[in-house]
């Protein structure tokens, strides 16, 4: 075995390459990524206020290339960053990832929906319940006598 052989690694791709039985790329949404879904928020956040990069750059002390690549989805940035350009935005953290979360749910479901229409009867699967996830029910409520409080 060579040199070159053993430092080759087994990649894993992130987004599955399509198979014959898949759909075309081009008729289901792409899998939305969590740092694309976030930039989303934060700029739409920014101009909702009316505000610059540069002055959003300046108040978060991060750079403003930085940031312009966080807001486009192109930098996968830290909790601290993160925490930073939100609280330069009026902002906590949990508000932007509650918003970003929100957009994830509706992205996926639409996806979902768009998934189980392509795949349908054609090919014999049942639809995908998009609903959400299923919670146990008891006597003392939802979650079954846990309270949770934010």
């Amino acid at each position: 075995m060579t040199i070159r052989a053993t430092n080759q690694a087994d990649v894993i791709p992130l987004r599955p390459l399509p198979t014959a039985a898949d759909p075309a790329p081009r008729d289901l949404p792409r899998e939305p990524l969590w740092r694309d879904l976030v930039g989303e928020v934060l700029r739409r956040e920014r101009r909702a206020q009316g505000r610059t990069l540069k002055d959003v750059s300046e108040a978060s002390r991060i750079s403003m290339a930085y940031l312009s690549e966080v807001e486009r989805g192109r930098k996968e940035a830290s909790s601290e960053v993160l925490a930073a350009a939100a609280q330069a935005l009026g902002l906590s953290l949990a508000d932007v990832l509650a918003l970003a979360g929100e957009r994830l749910v509706s992205l996926t479901a639409a996806r979902d929906r768009t998934r189980s229409r392509s795949l349908g009867a054609a090919s014999g699967h049942r639809p995908v319940r998009t609903s959400g996830p299923a919670r146990p029910t008891g006597p003392a409520g939802p979650m079954g006598g846990v309270l949770l409080a934010a």
